[in-house]
């Protein structure tokens, strides 16, 4: 039992210490270390589970969970913040990201079978929130045609930025709205994709900004989905659930890319904004944080865990800024409207 013990450990160390380096190898080029980098959180809690295992037992083989899990010291203020920092005097720009999940969440909370009447109560409590700039992905309307008149009536002041992917049953995509003056706007396309970004540069008094509004690949899966599958052919189930993840996995990369090169050809400074379908040890994270601050980490308290299913342990919205701008406060809002919580980040303007 001993050396079984000690082959566990060793292995639940390295897998812990590999998760670590996954966001600095390319995902499309190592399917397997992009894995082991979701899987993170649980591997910590396993070490540590290991390491008190170890400890009572008086058995010296605590030291190999306990030097795996060190590093993660380090990084658990992505994932965690145990206090926020004391308000400073300036202008303040108030700043909300929300993936609305095209209402659904909505429908079945609310009981309504008119996703039209979903969206009404989710934009009051938008409104309400009294944000300065307001970004949604998986925005979704019946018709086309009146997604202007729409925010127009429920935003009034507020200049609107859009795009909509065209259905069969409506159209869904990304939206931007402001109460700060528009001066350039435009859209990145992917490859291969029906996620995309959208941007707008706006005025802040004398200075101007470019927010990316981003809305990056998902897994494309479910887990209710899943277990129904493997109660029948599982095998299939697995491979296909596999191809989806591969294929995801390796879109968001190219997509980073995308967003990164026209960062680089602006010359304005960006806040990136979004839903980026990656946890805060991924190669994603690591490439837009570049640069940036993440307002959580400089403002926010307690958990940063933004995907409703898998609470405390998937962040995957961000609101990434210049660092000379610092975050006043960050905020997830424990809504139940979509399958993700909204954030909500005050950025100060010295």
């Amino acid at each position: 039992m001993g050396w079984i013990a000690r082959v566990l450990m060793l292995l639940a160390a390295g897998a812990l210490l590999l998760s670590y380096l996954s966001e600095f190898v390319n995902p499309a080029r190592a399917f397997p270390m992009a894995v082991l980098g979701l899987l993170l959180v649980p591997l910590a809690l396993l070490n540590l589970f290991l390491l008190c295992w170890a400890i009572a037992r008086w058995s010296r083989a605590a030291l190999i969970p306990l030097l795996a899990l060190l590093p993660s010291l380090l990084l658990a203020g992505r994932y965690v913040q145990f206090s926020a920092p004391e308000p400073q005097e300036g202008n303040g720009v108030r700043i909300v990201s929300y993936n609305v999940g095209r209402f659904a969440a909505a429908s079945r909370r609310l009981s309504l079978r008119d996703p039209a009447v979903c969206a009404d109560s989710v934009m009051a409590f938008l409104r309400a929130q009294d944000a300065d700039i307001l970004c949604l992905q998986e925005f979704y309307m019946k018709d086309m045609s009146q997604v202007r008149n729409y925010f127009r009536q429920h935003f009034p002041g507020y200049e609107v930025e859009y795009f909509l992917f065209p259905t069969d049953n409506g159209c869904y995509g990304n939206v931007t709205l402001s109460r700060l003056p528009l001066s350039g706007k435009g859209k990145i396309d992917f490859d291969r994709s029906s996620n995309l970004a959208i941007w707008g540069d706006y005025g802040f008094g004398d200075r101007r900004l470019r927010v990316y509004n981003c809305h990056l690949e998902s897994y494309n899966i479910s887990l209710t989905r899943i277990a129904k599958s493997l109660a029948g052919n599982y095998k299939e189930a697995v491979r296909t659930t596999e191809e989806k993840m591969r294929a995801s996995i390796a879109r968001r990369p190219e997509q980073v890319d995308r967003v990164l090169d026209d960062i680089a050809a602006c010359p304005l400074e960006s806040v990136v904004i979004g839903d980026f379908n990656d946890n805060p040890v991924s190669y994603t994270y690591r490439r837009l944080r570049e640069g940036r601050a993440d307002s959580f980490v400089e403002a926010g308290k307690g958990f940063g865990a933004t995907y409703r299913g898998l609470w405390p342990l998937l962040r995957i919205d961000y609101i990434l800024h210049p660092a000379q701008y610092p975050a006043q406060r960050h905020e997830v809002l424990r809504k139940r409207y979509s399958d993700h919580f909204p954030i909500v980040t005050e950025l100060l303007l010295p």
